[in-house]
């Protein structure tokens, strides 16, 4: 089961925004997320809306979903034009999902020209695609890539079978290497994703998938902790002792050996999930989601955020889709964001990151606790004197990666 959509006063049917948007706009860049909410079969730990063809029913067609996608880009340059932004290229763009991959490659090239025919592309725009193994082949790779395609983020999770197998993955490992060949003579760039903290996963099986992704050279690894969110099946497997609940003791150590492996090989951390061989290897994207910039999410589901407003669209595609087809903006509400929850997202999202949160940007009270928090061997004393860095920040050690919540509480309260 999806999440329910945010509360939030009704969107206008015409999707248009506050004046307020235009303010200080030349300073943010301006990214697209396209959502898929389309998968061959629904992980037990998943969440995210999406949908197998069998919760569909009809009425809802992937073989018509490029179509309605480039109905909302239609609508969202009328509506940036009209809110009086000026024109940005488009820096990113992510096609996440769901499996964007279940679409024909000519389907994820349309989708893209028509971002590209609406705003234009960036000279060095970077534009990535989320990607199964067992949805890719080494034709519909070099597809994407001729299409100005440059990155693709694999759901590997796992190089253990029967890890694979709890969290309802269908791909075999064994792929992985070969997905990660073929994508790089295509030229694309290579992310692997993984997933720590399983039921029933070991030590043993956690390295095991860490040393089969840096096997690989891809140069971008992100590694996330298991979430078992209510309504998912995988909540109502360890709600009845079918699986065991994560440790919180276990998924520590499982980080700690991720992040000296990582860093053996010669990737960095550059936010708490993300590691990257180089700066020029991470994700812009998600990193214009941290700093704050502006993107539109088309699709079913997604959320956007255009200069401090946030609005997000009906979860269903066949609803979706409605809208649309009828002329309405698909938004199913949104917020204008208040200045005391514009500084919690700027704490929560900026500590997050290697390059930290200048001082500068705390309240007066906050900036009180940064001591005991250098104290305590949560945030970087040298950093938050100045010292190697530009301005005085926040700089979380590994200690405060595992204690980021904590953290974030402690200058935000």
């Amino acid at each position: 089961m999806a999440p329910a959509l945010p509360e939030g006063e009704p969107a206008p049917a015409d999707g248009r925004l506050p004046e307020t948007v235009r303010d200080g706009a030349d300073d943010r860049g301006f990214g697209i997320y396209l959502h898929v909410p389309f998968c061959t079969v629904r992980c037990g730990y998943c969440d995210f809306n999406t949908y197998t063809a069998t919760e569909l029913g009809g009425g809802a067609s992937q073989s018509s979903y490029a179509d309605t996608a480039l109905a909302e880009i239609a609508l969202a340059r009328e509506v940036l034009a009209d809110a009086g932004l000026p024109e940005r290229a488009v820096g990113t763009v992510f096609v996440g999902g769901g499996t964007p991959t279940v679409l024909p490659a000519r389907d994820l090239a349309r989708m893209l020209t028509g971002v590209r025919d609406a705003w234009g592309l960036a000279p060095d725009a970077e534009v990535t695609t989320e990607a199964n193994p067992d949805s890719v082949t080494p034709e519909s790779l070099a597809e994407l890539a001729a299409a100005g395609f440059t990155r693709v983020s694999f759901g590997m999770q796992s190089a253990v079978p029967r890890v694979l197998a709890t969290l309802d993955r269908t791909h075999d490992p064994r792929r992985i290497p070969d997905v990660v060949r073929w994508a790089r003579d295509a030229g694309l760039a290579v992310s692997l994703d993984l997933i720590y903290g399983t039921p029933g996963e070991s030590l043993d099986d956690w390295r095991a998938s860490v040393e089969s992704a840096l096997a690989t050279g891809v140069d971008h690894i992100s590694a996330y902790a298991l979430v078992i969110e209510q309504g998912t099946r995988m909540a109502v497997q360890v709600r009845r002792g079918d699986l065991p609940l994560p440790e919180e003791d276990d998924q520590a150590a499982k980080y700690e050996l991720a992040d000296d492996l990582f860093t053996a090989a010669g990737l960095t951390w550059y936010e708490v999930s993300n590691w990257a061989r180089t700066p020029a290897d991470a994700c812009r994207h998600n990193l214009a989601y941290w700093r704050n910039d502006d993107w539109w999410g088309i699709g079913p589901g997604a959320h956007s955020h255009v200069g401090g407003t946030r609005w997000w669209n009906v979860k269903h595609p066949r609803a979706y889709a409605d809208r649309l087809s009828s002329g309405v903006s698909p938004a199913a509400g949104r917020e204008l964001i208040e200045p005391e929850s514009a500084q919690l997202e700027r704490v929560m999202l900026g500590v997050r990151l290697r390059e930290g949160l200048p001082l500068s940007l705390l309240s007066a009270t906050a900036r009180t606790r940064v001591a005991a928090l250098v104290a305590d061997g949560l945030v970087d004393g040298m950093a938050a004197l100045g010292r190697g860095v530009d301005v005085p920040r926040v700089v979380l050690t590994r200690r405060g990666r595992l204690l980021a919540d904590a953290v974030v509480r402690d200058l935000t309260d």
